[in-house]
């Protein structure tokens, strides 16, 4: 897989297109909420948990959204969806009401520093997420050779060697990284500004999973109790 650094940040060339789209492009609505987070460091359990949070007041025990709706479409992706191809994605997205209905939903896996201007300025939530590295690493290195594995589960091509992946996880040489650089962009503007940014770590939240409701405004006093374990 090539990657292309931008910005002291690696991404594949799709990637780098739609997250540059995405930088100069996106306007954020005061009411949005960002999910944002390394890649395999956690994002997927709060992609379920924040449309629920969220849409509570639209939903009530027996009529979860998760039942109809995968999370990757509850909260859809900068980069992987939304600007996928080119920026008439976004236009289009934003022509479909049902997806844009107040407060819209997002998720991201760039650095703070190549978020839009608009939504480091509005009023706009980040939910920012991160996991102990050494899971991050294998977790990464487990779903990047998944990906040459043919429908019938062969690989296509060698797994990749798990020590040059570890030297190249190190070196910050990996998709979305270096790893502890973005870490470090997310943590330093929480202390900032901790009304805006929240900062999760995937280990203390599955100790206190209520602490993402706490920050994540709320439109109703549902949650069903059943996400949070």
């Amino acid at each position: 897989m090539d990657l292309y650094q931008w910005e002291g940040f690696w991404y594949t060339l799709p990637w780098l297109q739609a997250a540059i789209a995405a930088q100069s492009d996106f306007i954020a609505q005061d009411d949005d909420v960002i999910l944002a987070s390394p890649t395999k460091a956690g994002s997927t359990w709060l992609k379920a948990l924040i449309p629920c949070i969220m849409m509570s007041n639209n939903y009530n025990n027996n009529d979860d959204p998760l039942i109809e709706n995968h999370p990757n479409d509850l909260m859809p992706s900068l980069e992987f969806q939304i600007f996928k191809t080119n920026n008439s994605n976004y236009y289009n997205y934003l022509s479909n009401s049902s997806t844009t209905s107040s407060p819209r939903l997002f998720r991201t896996h760039v650095p703070y520093s190549m978020l839009s201007e608009s939504i480091k300025k509005s009023g706009c939530k980040i939910v920012y997420i991160t996991r102990d590295p050494k899971d991050v690493f294998v977790s990464l290195w487990y779903f990047m050779n998944s990906a040459t594995r043919r429908p019938d589960g062969e690989s296509e091509t060698e797994p990749y060697p798990v020590e040059k992946g570890f030297d190249s996880f190190c070196r910050g040489v990996h998709i979305f990284g270096p790893f502890h650089d973005h870490v470090l962009e997310y943590w330093k503007e929480s202390l900032a500004r901790p009304e805006k940014i929240l900062f999760l770590r995937y280990e203390e939240m599955k100790k206190d999973p209520r602490k993402l409701e706490r920050h994540t405004p709320m439109h109703s006093s549902y949650v069903n109790d059943s996400y949070l374990v």
